[in-house]
């Protein structure tokens, strides 16, 4: 049975258009792909610190001479390591908050992306460690971030896309939902985009 890994970091919970196109996405891609066995992520209820000198200190500690508290932390790390590199597809949320990505979805990120271990440094340059696997990229955005507005503000979906690709997966489908502060009828129509935009990505 395929795995599909949906990973959510809206703070704004029912209310957050974003969880509503994670949501919609899980129920067409069952659709799509039958039996599906779905595990759940939200990084904002995971609470998950940000990286500072003792987590960073065992990260880089070798695991012989890790002390308990650090293994703990490392233990963290590789379980969230382990569950992003088995799902065989990834569904990932990520709103836009100040032209970036919500400050969970950051800590999160930078407990999976650890040199060694979803990526290494080659002569040729970093080389990374993921096997390539389909992500979508939701975003839902309050203004209109698509190529016909501030396109060159969105530091959203191209640092997840870096990102990404600097750990070996490059199969990254980028899905926006734009305006969704600009009232009733924008969101509507927003969310009808994203959808298709949805849809599309599934059939490719």
């Amino acid at each position: 049975m395929s795995t599909l890994l949906v990973i959510n970091s809206s703070p704004m919970g029912e209310t957050s258009v974003t969880r509503k196109l994670t949501q919609a996405f899980v129920e067409k891609y069952q659709q799509a792909n039958g039996n599906v066995e779905v595990s759940e992520l939200d990084v904002v209820s995971l609470n998950l610190p940000h990286l500072d000198g003792e987590i960073l200190g065992a990260f880089f500690t070798p695991a012989e001479q890790r002390n308990a508290a650090q293994v703990a932390l490392v233990k963290r790390s590789d379980d969230l390591i382990a569950q992003f590199k088995e799902a065989d597809a990834i569904v990932m949320g990520a709103p836009m908050h100040n032209f970036g990505i919500p400050s969970s979805l950051k800590a999160y990120v930078d407990h999976i992306a650890r040199a060694g271990e979803t990526f290494k440094y080659s002569e040729n340059g970093p080389v990374g460690l993921v096997e390539d696997k389909p992500v979508y990229v939701i975003s839902a955005r309050g203004g209109d971030y698509s190529e016909n507005g501030y396109s060159h503000l969105d530091f959203v979906l191209p640092y997840l896309q870096q990102v990404l690709a600097f750990m070996g997966v490059n199969t990254v489908s980028l899905i926006q939902a734009n305006g969704v502060a600009m009232g009733e009828e924008a969101v509507a129509r927003a969310i009808e985009g994203a959808t298709k935009d949805i849809e599309a990505a599934l059939a490719a």
